[in-house]
């Protein structure tokens, strides 16, 4: 029944393209700010 249980919790809650996507976009977004900062 563990093992069962084990196997349904570890579904994603999106594709994983998406946490890609998103990864990428977050990181290229704080290093745009980083280098508009260090430009002041």
């Amino acid at each position: 029944m563990i093992s069962i249980a084990s196997e349904v919790a570890r579904t994603l809650p999106a594709p994983p393209i998406f946490f890609g996507l998103f990864t990428f976009g977050l990181l290229s977004v704080l290093l745009y700010v980083v280098l508009r900062l260090d430009r002041d």
